[in-house]
């Protein structure tokens, strides 16, 4: 992606269900968990580099023993930050004493960070200061065992607020108005509840205080405890939670927009944010590991014992489409064969911009997230290269010799790689035009593969702020000096702004509303602009349920393809010579593509929760007042 967004957290919750001597005998060491969790969140690093946590949770530990460990850094590098730190302290003990080296049992008395229940998180953050506060997984301790509650997730709510205010009337005085501690401490708020009615339902059982300790444990109904927290959660979440004695879970938002995968066999449960991560970590085969369904928990208890309960209503499953065009690893088969499609459905408008002339134009991609993307753009053009020959070979067959035939079937379709990204370059000038010159040379190019009767097709994955592309992309791919620059986005224009997730909350940093603007401007329809402030205006007191996106009226009045000459016509310097243009995929041929991935509010405004459209009039009452905050 030329325009980086950051994006998605990822979460990784393991659950060793044999002791601990077991993977000492069969794989040689007793951290085994620990090392599969450094697999676990290192291969999810492309989730989120602003922080990483990790917590892991010893159990049948006997009173006055540390049982819970976390360790979490907002370093330039989290996850081997993290790691390092844990392995110095777990050498740091083995030397000074040797002889737990060979004993489990004093391991994990001793040692802080084995255990037999783990949970990671590798951090994007959309909100806030990136201090070591904001890094999950979040710790709320107590005395009680069972009441104390690990959280870590790849979340955003919508109605924070409203969220901040239920804990204010029940009692409680959050230390601040942010959805991770909300979260928390509604989770924990409904664990305490059950917690009391337990014990007193132990008390009239005639049990002391000791004995009913571990009964609590065994009888906490986590299901009930997230169904009675997450009843007012609006907003896209794949949460994860451990409890002090041994519990665990992970619970999925019911439209479905956050994801999560688990595996499970008789030795782990493993939960993580994406599918591929758990197959090469563990080398299990795509079949076997299995989507947590919309609406969904994954609850495993101290025992062992996994079940799945419906924790909300699913509504029509709307999971994130930005999962498969970008924020994934593309080694998924199912993404990456997706991703192939994107570019393979946007062939035909592509061709029609070049006129057919397939042999006179050059296509590549832009670093590097949209290789695959090219790879089934490419894939498409050289097919349609194939049934042209096909053509041609029939119509002349009468008189083609040998030499005619050899020529027809050496014409091939020509890929290059001709964007090339450089090292990062530090704008320490702050002078407009000098950090401007620096700025365009963050791409350079592949000299002598163009032509100047040649048309240059390159795709990226989606064109959110144009702001590469116009400071440096097109400037440097104008030095070739070829006829036509067409640029392709894989993913539909971004209209609108992602509250669940994505941090893209304001509206005038999207190209595609700028241009939506400017022709509202040319075609002396900008009172629309007023008329849509005022109807989002007068619903401001209204519930989330009733609101509409009148944000939408912006774009109503102009075709996709108006908008995109607008867009392209803003991202073209005075200096440049090259025509340009720019294609976007379809959000028909999105969804063809991406079957499973439906949720397509950023382009469309069709949002999956109710606070969805709160917020888009909100970016929308922000930007017409001239207010630069976030919208949620």
């Amino acid at each position: 992606m030329s325009d980086a967004i950051k994006h998605e957290c990822g979460i990784a919750l393991l659950r060793l269900l044999k002791p601990l001597e077991y993977y000492k005998e069969k794989y040689g060491t007793a951290f085994y968990g620990v090392q599969k969790m450094y697999l676990l969140m290192e291969k999810q690093h492309n989730r989120g580099q602003d922080g990483a946590g990790f917590a892991s949770i010893k159990m049948d530990v006997k009173p006055g023993e540390r049982y819970i460990s976390r360790v979490r850094s907002n370093q330039s590098q989290p996850i081997q930050d993290v790691f390092a730190q844990i392995n110095q302290r777990i050498n740091e003990e083995l030397i000074k004493h040797p002889e737990y080296q060979d004993d489990v049992a004093l391991q994990k008395a001793n040692i802080p960070y084995i255990g037999e229940l783990f949970l990671g998180h590798v951090r994007y953050g959309t909100f806030g200061k990136n201090s070591i506060e904001s890094v999950h997984p979040f710790l709320r301790q107590n005395n009680w065992m069972h009441r104390n509650l690990i959280v870590a997730g790849n979340f955003n709510m919508t109605n924070v607020k409203e969220l901040f205010q239920d804990l204010v009337e029940v009692g409680q005085h959050p230390k601040e108005m942010a959805d991770t501690v909300t979260v928390m401490e509604k989770i924990g708020h409904f664990l305490d509840d059950e917690v009391t009615n337990l014990y007193l339902e132990c008390k009239n059982e005639g049990l002391s205080k000791q004995e009913a300790s571990p009964i609590i444990a065994q009888r906490l109904n986590i299901a009930r405890i997230l169904k009675r927290a997450s009843k007012n959660w609006d907003g896209g979440y794949a949460m994860a939670g451990l409890l002090g004695h041994g519990d665990a879970f992970v619970v999925r938002d019911p439209a479905g927009i956050r994801p999560a995968y688990y595996y499970q066999d008789d030795e782990i449960v493993v939960v993580a944010s994406e599918r591929p991560v758990i197959q090469t970590v563990f080398n299990v085969s795509f079949e076997s590991v299995k989507e947590l369904e919309a609406g969904d928990a994954i609850i495993v208890k101290k025992n062992g014992q996994v079940s799945f309960e419906n924790i909300r209503e699913s509504l029509t499953k709307k999971a994130c489409s930005f999962e498969r065009i970008y924020f994934s690893r593309g080694s998924d088969a199912e993404i990456y064969q997706e991703r192939k499609d994107l570019g393979r459905f946007i062939f035909p408008s592509v061709l029609k911009e070049i006129d057919n002339d397939i042999l006179n134009t050059v296509f590549s991609y832009i670093p590097n997230t949209a290789e695959t993307s090219f790879y089934g753009l490419s894939e498409a053009a050289q097919k349609y290269l194939d049934e042209q020959k096909v053509k041609t070979i029939i119509k002349q067959r009468n008189v083609l010799d040998e030499a005619g035939l050899n020529a027809i079937l050496a014409e091939k379709v020509r890929t290059e790689k001709i964007a090339i990204k450089d090292v990062k370059l530090r704008t320490f000038i702050t002078e407009d035009s000098s950090r401007d010159d620096l700025v365009s040379h963050v791409y350079d190019v592949t000299y002598g593969v163009v032509k100047p009767t040649d048309n240059l097709v390159i795709i990226d994955d989606s064109i959110v702020r144009g702001t590469t592309l116009k400071k440096s992309i097109i400037k440097i791919l104008d030095r070739l000096q070829p006829k036509k620059i067409v640029i392709v986005s894989s993913a539909p224009q971004i209209r609108y702004p992602d509250c669940y997730g994505i941090d893209m909350s304001t509206l005038d940093g999207f190209i595609a509303f700028r241009a939506a603007l400017e022709l509202l401007k040319e075609t002396n329809q900008y009172h629309i602009v007023d008329e849509v402030y005022a109807k989002a205006k007068a619903q401001q007191g209204a519930k989330d349920i009733e609101i509409v996106n009148y944000v939408k009226a912006i774009y109503a009045p102009f075709t996709d393809e108006q908008i995109s000459d607008k867009m392209a016509q803003m991202l073209t310097s005075k200096e440049i010579k090259s025509d340009i243009k720019i294609i976007f995929q379809k959000v028909e041929d999105l969804h063809k593509a991406c079957p499973k991935n439906l949720g397509d509010w950023y382009f469309t405004g069709d949002y999956p929760t109710p606070g969805g459209n709160r917020v888009v009039n909100t970016a929308f009452i922000n930007f017409y007042e001239g207010n630069d905050t976030r919208a949620y």
